[in-house]
Protein backbone atom coordinates (compact mmCIF):
# COMPACT_ATOMS: atom_id res chain seq x y z
CA UNK A 1 0.00 0.00 0.00
CA UNK A 2 1.05 3.59 -0.59
CA UNK A 3 2.70 5.34 2.35
CA UNK A 4 1.71 8.89 3.34
CA UNK A 5 3.05 11.42 5.82
CA UNK A 6 1.50 14.57 7.30
CA UNK A 7 3.48 17.69 8.18
CA UNK A 8 1.90 20.25 10.51
CA UNK A 9 3.32 23.73 11.07
CA UNK A 10 2.90 25.45 14.46
CA UNK A 11 4.04 28.63 16.17
CA UNK A 12 7.08 28.00 18.37
CA UNK A 13 7.37 31.31 20.25
CA UNK A 14 5.48 29.88 23.26
CA UNK A 15 8.08 27.13 23.62
CA UNK A 16 5.48 24.37 23.49
CA UNK A 17 6.15 23.35 19.88
CA UNK A 18 9.34 23.08 17.84
CA UNK A 19 7.75 24.18 14.55
CA UNK A 20 6.88 21.22 12.30
CA UNK A 21 5.37 18.00 13.64
CA UNK A 22 5.76 14.89 11.48
CA UNK A 23 2.97 12.29 11.49
CA UNK A 24 2.47 8.88 9.90
CA UNK A 25 -0.89 8.80 8.11
CA UNK A 26 -3.31 5.89 8.46
CA UNK A 27 -5.48 6.43 5.38
CA UNK A 28 -7.82 3.52 6.06
CA UNK A 29 -8.66 4.63 9.61
CA UNK A 30 -8.43 8.35 8.84
CA UNK A 31 -5.94 9.36 11.54
CA UNK A 32 -2.37 10.56 12.24
CA UNK A 33 0.28 9.01 14.49
CA UNK A 34 3.04 11.31 15.75
CA UNK A 35 6.59 10.48 14.74
CA UNK A 36 8.80 13.47 15.59
CA UNK A 37 9.22 17.25 15.59
CA UNK A 38 11.54 19.45 13.52
CA UNK A 39 12.85 22.85 14.58
CA UNK A 40 11.41 25.78 12.61
CA UNK A 41 10.82 29.22 14.11
CA UNK A 42 7.09 29.90 13.94
CA UNK A 43 6.02 27.70 11.04
CA UNK A 44 2.84 29.51 10.01
CA UNK A 45 2.34 27.73 6.67
CA UNK A 46 3.66 24.56 5.00
CA UNK A 47 3.34 23.22 1.46
CA UNK A 48 4.92 20.45 -0.60
CA UNK A 49 6.43 20.78 -4.05
CA UNK A 50 4.33 19.51 -6.94
CA UNK A 51 6.69 16.52 -7.19
CA UNK A 52 6.19 15.73 -3.50
CA UNK A 53 9.90 15.49 -2.68
CA UNK A 54 10.37 18.88 -0.98
CA UNK A 55 8.61 20.58 1.92
CA UNK A 56 8.55 24.37 2.28
CA UNK A 57 7.75 26.27 5.45
CA UNK A 58 7.33 29.88 6.46
CA UNK A 59 9.78 30.79 9.22
CA UNK A 60 10.99 33.90 10.99
CA UNK A 61 14.08 33.78 8.78
CA UNK A 62 12.03 33.66 5.54
CA UNK A 63 11.35 30.35 3.78
CA UNK A 64 12.90 27.00 4.76
CA UNK A 65 13.18 24.01 2.40
CA UNK A 66 13.42 20.35 3.48
CA UNK A 67 14.07 17.23 1.47
CA UNK A 68 11.33 14.66 2.15
CA UNK A 69 13.17 11.36 2.58
CA UNK A 70 11.84 7.97 1.49
CA UNK A 71 10.92 7.09 5.07
CA UNK A 72 9.04 10.40 5.49
CA UNK A 73 11.59 12.16 7.68
CA UNK A 74 12.84 15.64 6.82
CA UNK A 75 16.38 16.73 5.93
CA UNK A 76 16.98 20.47 5.85
CA UNK A 77 18.11 21.83 2.47
CA UNK A 78 18.42 25.56 3.02
CA UNK A 79 16.59 28.75 3.87
CA UNK A 80 16.21 32.09 2.13
CA UNK A 81 15.33 35.56 3.36
CA UNK A 82 12.38 37.43 1.84
CA UNK A 83 13.50 40.96 2.76
CA UNK A 84 10.28 41.60 4.63
CA UNK A 85 8.29 40.60 7.68
CA UNK A 86 7.38 36.94 8.28
CA UNK A 87 4.99 35.55 5.68
CA UNK A 88 1.60 33.90 6.20
CA UNK A 89 1.07 31.87 3.00
CA UNK A 90 3.11 29.95 0.41
CA UNK A 91 2.44 28.52 -3.04
CA UNK A 92 4.46 27.19 -5.97
CA UNK A 93 3.69 27.26 -9.67
CA UNK A 94 2.78 24.09 -11.55
CA UNK A 95 6.35 23.61 -12.83
CA UNK A 96 8.13 24.14 -9.48
CA UNK A 97 10.04 27.09 -10.92
CA UNK A 98 9.05 29.69 -8.32
CA UNK A 99 7.67 30.00 -4.80
CA UNK A 100 5.33 32.86 -3.87
CA UNK A 101 5.22 34.32 -0.35
CA UNK A 102 2.34 36.41 1.02
CA UNK A 103 3.04 38.96 3.74
CA UNK A 104 0.16 39.78 6.05
CA UNK A 105 2.12 42.09 8.33
CA UNK A 106 3.83 44.25 5.70
CA UNK A 107 1.48 43.86 2.71
CA UNK A 108 4.20 42.38 0.49
CA UNK A 109 4.08 39.66 -2.17
CA UNK A 110 7.49 38.10 -2.85
CA UNK A 111 8.63 35.77 -5.65
CA UNK A 112 11.70 33.56 -5.19
CA UNK A 113 13.32 31.19 -7.66
CA UNK A 114 13.50 27.49 -6.77
CA UNK A 115 16.74 25.58 -7.29
CA UNK A 116 17.00 22.33 -9.25
CA UNK A 117 17.45 20.39 -6.02
CA UNK A 118 14.29 21.92 -4.58
CA UNK A 119 16.05 24.46 -2.38
CA UNK A 120 14.91 28.07 -2.23
CA UNK A 121 16.92 30.45 -4.39
CA UNK A 122 17.15 34.20 -4.65
CA UNK A 123 14.37 36.78 -4.77
CA UNK A 124 13.38 37.65 -8.33
CA UNK A 125 10.76 40.30 -7.51
CA UNK A 126 8.52 41.65 -4.78
CA UNK A 127 5.81 44.27 -4.48
CA UNK A 128 4.44 46.17 -1.50
CA UNK A 129 0.75 46.89 -1.78
CA UNK A 130 -0.09 50.54 -1.25
CA UNK A 131 -3.38 52.07 -0.23
CA UNK A 132 -5.97 52.15 2.52
CA UNK A 133 -8.94 49.97 3.27
CA UNK A 134 -11.77 50.92 5.59
CA UNK A 135 -11.34 52.36 9.07
CA UNK A 136 -12.02 48.99 10.68
CA UNK A 137 -9.20 47.78 12.92
CA UNK A 138 -8.18 44.83 10.73
CA UNK A 139 -8.68 46.66 7.45
CA UNK A 140 -6.85 49.96 7.57
CA UNK A 141 -3.72 48.92 5.62
CA UNK A 142 -2.60 46.23 3.15
CA UNK A 143 -2.54 42.60 4.31
CA UNK A 144 -1.50 40.13 1.58
CA UNK A 145 -3.02 36.78 2.56
CA UNK A 146 -2.75 34.60 -0.56
CA UNK A 147 -0.59 34.68 -3.72
CA UNK A 148 -0.83 32.18 -6.57
CA UNK A 149 0.27 31.90 -10.17
CA UNK A 150 -2.49 31.03 -12.64
CA UNK A 151 -2.23 27.49 -14.06
CA UNK A 152 -1.46 28.90 -17.54
CA UNK A 153 1.63 30.62 -16.00
CA UNK A 154 0.70 34.03 -17.47
CA UNK A 155 -0.42 35.85 -14.34
CA UNK A 156 0.03 36.07 -10.58
CA UNK A 157 -2.91 37.00 -8.33
CA UNK A 158 -2.70 38.31 -4.76
CA UNK A 159 -5.56 38.58 -2.24
CA UNK A 160 -5.34 41.60 0.07
CA UNK A 161 -7.74 41.42 3.01
CA UNK A 162 -6.86 44.93 4.13
CA UNK A 163 -7.52 46.71 0.83
CA UNK A 164 -10.42 44.40 -0.12
CA UNK A 165 -8.86 43.65 -3.50
CA UNK A 166 -7.37 40.82 -5.50
CA UNK A 167 -4.58 42.34 -7.55
CA UNK A 168 -3.60 40.74 -10.85
CA UNK A 169 -0.05 40.86 -12.20
CA UNK A 170 1.51 39.72 -15.45
CA UNK A 171 4.53 37.48 -14.77
CA UNK A 172 6.75 35.48 -17.11
CA UNK A 173 10.08 33.64 -17.01
CA UNK A 174 11.51 36.13 -19.52
CA UNK A 175 11.27 39.31 -17.43
CA UNK A 176 10.51 37.81 -13.97
CA UNK A 177 8.70 40.97 -12.93
CA UNK A 178 5.28 41.53 -11.37
CA UNK A 179 3.47 44.08 -13.54
CA UNK A 180 -0.04 44.93 -12.40
CA UNK A 181 -2.64 44.67 -15.17
CA UNK A 182 -5.99 44.50 -13.33
CA UNK A 183 -7.73 43.96 -9.99
CA UNK A 184 -10.89 42.42 -8.57
CA UNK A 185 -12.39 45.10 -6.35
CA UNK A 186 -14.31 43.41 -3.57
CA UNK A 187 -17.00 44.64 -1.22
CA UNK A 188 -15.79 46.94 1.55
CA UNK A 189 -14.69 45.04 4.69
CA UNK A 190 -15.28 41.68 2.99
CA UNK A 191 -11.59 40.72 3.54
CA UNK A 192 -10.70 38.36 0.65
CA UNK A 193 -8.42 35.79 2.29
CA UNK A 194 -7.77 32.70 0.16
CA UNK A 195 -8.46 31.67 -3.41
CA UNK A 196 -7.87 28.61 -5.54
CA UNK A 197 -7.95 27.85 -9.25
CA UNK A 198 -9.56 24.76 -10.70
CA UNK A 199 -6.92 22.54 -12.27
CA UNK A 200 -8.30 23.17 -15.78
CA UNK A 201 -7.82 26.96 -15.31
CA UNK A 202 -11.52 27.65 -15.92
CA UNK A 203 -12.67 28.80 -12.48
CA UNK A 204 -11.53 30.84 -9.47
CA UNK A 205 -12.88 30.24 -5.95
CA UNK A 206 -12.38 33.29 -3.71
CA UNK A 207 -13.12 33.03 0.02
CA UNK A 208 -13.84 36.12 2.12
CA UNK A 209 -12.85 36.06 5.78
CA UNK A 210 -15.28 38.70 7.10
CA UNK A 211 -18.08 38.38 4.56
CA UNK A 212 -18.14 34.59 5.10
CA UNK A 213 -18.86 33.72 1.49
CA UNK A 214 -17.12 32.15 -1.50
CA UNK A 215 -17.37 33.86 -4.87
CA UNK A 216 -17.03 31.66 -7.95
CA UNK A 217 -15.61 33.26 -11.10
CA UNK A 218 -15.09 31.99 -14.61
CA UNK A 219 -11.53 32.48 -15.84
CA UNK A 220 -10.31 32.90 -19.40
CA UNK A 221 -6.73 33.66 -20.37
CA UNK A 222 -6.49 37.01 -22.15
CA UNK A 223 -3.59 38.70 -23.91
CA UNK A 224 -3.28 41.75 -21.64
CA UNK A 225 -5.26 40.54 -18.62
CA UNK A 226 -7.37 37.50 -17.71
CA UNK A 227 -11.11 37.64 -18.37
CA UNK A 228 -12.95 37.11 -15.07
CA UNK A 229 -16.72 36.97 -14.47
CA UNK A 230 -18.54 36.18 -11.22
CA UNK A 231 -21.17 33.43 -11.52
CA UNK A 232 -21.99 32.53 -7.90
CA UNK A 233 -21.84 33.74 -4.30
CA UNK A 234 -22.43 31.13 -1.59
CA UNK A 235 -22.13 31.29 2.21
CA UNK A 236 -19.25 29.42 3.85
CA UNK A 237 -21.65 28.39 6.64
CA UNK A 238 -24.99 26.66 6.99
CA UNK A 239 -28.34 28.38 7.71
CA UNK A 240 -27.90 27.93 11.49
CA UNK A 241 -24.68 29.65 12.50
CA UNK A 242 -23.23 32.23 14.85
CA UNK A 243 -23.27 35.85 13.73
CA UNK A 244 -19.60 36.39 14.59
CA UNK A 245 -17.46 34.11 12.45
CA UNK A 246 -14.47 34.23 10.12
CA UNK A 247 -13.90 32.00 7.10
CA UNK A 248 -10.29 30.90 7.54
CA UNK A 249 -9.35 28.05 5.18
CA UNK A 250 -10.41 26.41 1.94
CA UNK A 251 -9.37 23.10 0.35
CA UNK A 252 -10.34 20.91 -2.61
CA UNK A 253 -10.51 17.14 -2.66
CA UNK A 254 -7.87 15.65 -4.95
CA UNK A 255 -10.46 14.97 -7.67
CA UNK A 256 -11.90 18.51 -7.22
CA UNK A 257 -15.42 17.14 -6.77
CA UNK A 258 -15.67 18.65 -3.29
CA UNK A 259 -14.58 21.80 -1.50
CA UNK A 260 -14.13 22.28 2.26
CA UNK A 261 -14.21 25.56 4.23
CA UNK A 262 -13.33 26.16 7.88
CA UNK A 263 -15.20 28.80 9.89
CA UNK A 264 -13.64 30.23 13.06
CA UNK A 265 -16.07 31.47 15.69
CA UNK A 266 -18.74 29.19 14.25
CA UNK A 267 -16.18 26.34 14.76
CA UNK A 268 -17.49 24.40 11.78
CA UNK A 269 -16.33 22.88 8.52
CA UNK A 270 -18.63 23.21 5.53
CA UNK A 271 -18.51 20.76 2.63
CA UNK A 272 -19.61 21.67 -0.88
CA UNK A 273 -20.18 19.51 -3.93
CA UNK A 274 -18.59 21.03 -7.02
CA UNK A 275 -19.91 20.70 -10.57
CA UNK A 276 -16.77 20.33 -12.67
CA UNK A 277 -18.48 21.51 -15.84
CA UNK A 278 -20.25 24.62 -14.54
CA UNK A 279 -18.02 25.32 -11.52
CA UNK A 280 -21.08 25.84 -9.30
CA UNK A 281 -20.96 24.84 -5.61
CA UNK A 282 -23.73 23.13 -3.63
CA UNK A 283 -23.62 23.05 0.19
CA UNK A 284 -23.84 19.51 1.59
CA UNK A 285 -23.33 20.24 5.29
CA UNK A 286 -21.84 22.62 7.85
CA UNK A 287 -20.99 20.84 11.10
CA UNK A 288 -18.93 21.38 14.29
CA UNK A 289 -15.36 20.07 14.46
CA UNK A 290 -14.80 19.60 18.21
CA UNK A 291 -12.21 22.35 18.37
CA UNK A 292 -11.72 26.10 18.22
CA UNK A 293 -10.50 28.07 15.16
CA UNK A 294 -10.28 25.42 12.40
CA UNK A 295 -7.34 27.15 10.72
CA UNK A 296 -6.65 24.45 8.13
CA UNK A 297 -8.10 21.23 6.74
CA UNK A 298 -6.18 18.25 5.37
CA UNK A 299 -8.04 15.99 2.97
CA UNK A 300 -6.92 12.36 3.06
CA UNK A 301 -5.88 10.70 -0.25
CA UNK A 302 -9.01 8.54 -0.26
CA UNK A 303 -11.19 11.71 -0.20
CA UNK A 304 -13.24 9.97 2.51
CA UNK A 305 -11.57 11.49 5.59
CA UNK A 306 -10.42 14.92 6.75
CA UNK A 307 -8.20 16.22 9.55
CA UNK A 308 -8.97 19.64 11.04
CA UNK A 309 -6.21 21.83 12.52
CA UNK A 310 -7.87 23.59 15.48
CA UNK A 311 -5.51 26.46 16.25
CA UNK A 312 -6.96 27.94 19.45
CA UNK A 313 -7.89 24.68 21.20
CA UNK A 314 -4.57 23.07 20.21
CA UNK A 315 -5.90 19.83 18.76
CA UNK A 316 -6.33 17.96 15.49
CA UNK A 317 -9.67 16.22 14.99
CA UNK A 318 -10.47 13.49 12.46
CA UNK A 319 -13.68 12.79 10.55
CA UNK A 320 -15.07 10.42 7.97
CA UNK A 321 -17.18 12.27 5.41
CA UNK A 322 -20.56 10.84 4.40
CA UNK A 323 -21.24 12.80 1.23
CA UNK A 324 -24.63 11.18 0.56
CA UNK A 325 -26.08 11.98 4.00
CA UNK A 326 -24.15 15.22 4.47
CA UNK A 327 -22.44 14.16 7.71
CA UNK A 328 -19.07 14.42 9.45
CA UNK A 329 -18.49 11.37 11.63
CA UNK A 330 -15.58 11.46 14.09
CA UNK A 331 -13.42 8.46 13.24
CA UNK A 332 -10.42 8.70 15.58
CA UNK A 333 -9.32 10.18 18.89
CA UNK A 334 -8.15 13.78 18.71
CA UNK A 335 -4.43 14.57 18.86
CA UNK A 336 -3.02 17.40 20.93
CA UNK A 337 -0.89 19.80 18.88
CA UNK A 338 0.18 23.24 20.01
CA UNK A 339 -1.31 25.99 17.83
CA UNK A 340 -1.50 24.05 14.53
CA UNK A 341 -1.50 26.48 11.60
CA UNK A 342 -1.26 24.42 8.44
CA UNK A 343 -1.02 20.81 7.27
CA UNK A 344 0.00 19.01 4.12
CA UNK A 345 -0.26 15.26 3.39
CA UNK A 346 2.45 13.85 1.12
CA UNK A 347 2.90 10.44 -0.52
CA UNK A 348 6.39 9.16 0.29
CA UNK A 349 6.34 5.57 -1.05
CA UNK A 350 4.43 3.67 -3.76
Amino acid sequence: MAKYMAYVGSYSYTGKAKGITVYDVDVEKGKFEKRCEVDVDNSSYVIASKTGDTLYSIADEGVVAFRILENGNLSRLNSSKINGMRGCHLSTDVNNRYIFVSGYHDGKATVLRLRRDGGVGEIVDGVFHKGLGSVAERNFRPHVTCTRRTPDNKYVMTADSGMDQVQIYRFSEEDERLIQVDAIRCERESAPRHFRFSRDNRFIYLMYEQKNVVDVFTLKSGEKAPEIEKIQTISTMGPKHKQIAAACCMRFSEDEQYMYCGNAGDETVSIFKRDKETGILELLCSLPVSGEYPKDIAVFPDNQHIAVMNHESGNITFFRVDYEKGLLVMCAKEIKCNQPNSCVIVRVAP
